[in-house]
């Protein structure tokens, strides 16, 4: 799905998600579930919530959450899939243009899954931003696309950079930051019509000193 001349940020994920199931996996996202399994429970930061799968598990594990998306579509479902695995007061979901504004608070994990768009988009400010909210001894997950699926809107021969490149591409400071993980993981993406794909995806973990 492309953007259409003119369209706005907000208006292309508000169309993609208003015409989009309401069904999920329910599973969270593989990076997550590995890093985040064994830490012990505080308050988390979900950027990019879409609908919902990744704030919910990490409500399942005890943990405070805010989840945050651009698309108030995507937020109501996202809501709706919290009321049915009985986790809603655990979420806050928020609607925020991350170029814009952020939720208030500290907190002790932050998730920026595939803050990636088709739009021109300020990921590195965004992602320091994110940083500056963790508190100490917190973890940042950054995950980027390495590859891209046959339906994606990245040109099939586009040149992804490698996770040591996004790593100093976000301006990484080792006197702040401890570096828990770069690299690529390789697995399977599902498409909206249920067309499969092998992916690598660019992984940076920080942990805030």
């Amino acid at each position: 799905m492309k953007p259409m001349p003119g369209q706005t940020p907000r208006a292309f994920w508000e169309d993609r998600y208003r015409d989009a199931s309401g069904e999920t996996s329910g599973r969270p996202s593989t990076v997550l579930e590995r890093y985040a399994q064994d830490l012990v429970p505080g308050r988390a930061l979900d950027l990019g919530c879409a609908k919902g799968d990744d704030a919910i598990w990490l409500a399942q594990q005890g943990w405070d959450v805010c989840g945050v998306d651009i698309s108030e579509a995507a937020l109501s479902i996202a809501r709706r899939n919290a009321l049915r695995r009985d986790v809603a007061d655990r979420i806050v979901f928020a609607c925020h243009d991350l170029t814009v504004s952020f939720p208030e608070g500290r907190f002790d994990l932050i998730s920026a899954m595939f803050l990636q768009t088709p739009f021109e988009f300020p990921r590195r400010d965004v992602v320091a931003r994110a940083y500056s909210l963790l508190n100490p001894e917190g973890l940042l997950l950054a995950v980027t696309h390495g590859s891209a699926v046959p339906w994606s809107w990245s040109r099939q021969d586009h040149a992804f950079p490698t996770a040591e490149q996004e790593l100093n591409e976000l301006g990484y400071n080792e006197n702040d930051a401890q570096v828990a993980f770069v690299g690529s993981v390789s697995r399977t993406a599902t498409g909206r019509d249920g067309q499969t794909a092998s992916v690598l995806d660019n992984v940076i973990i920080l942990q805030k000193r």
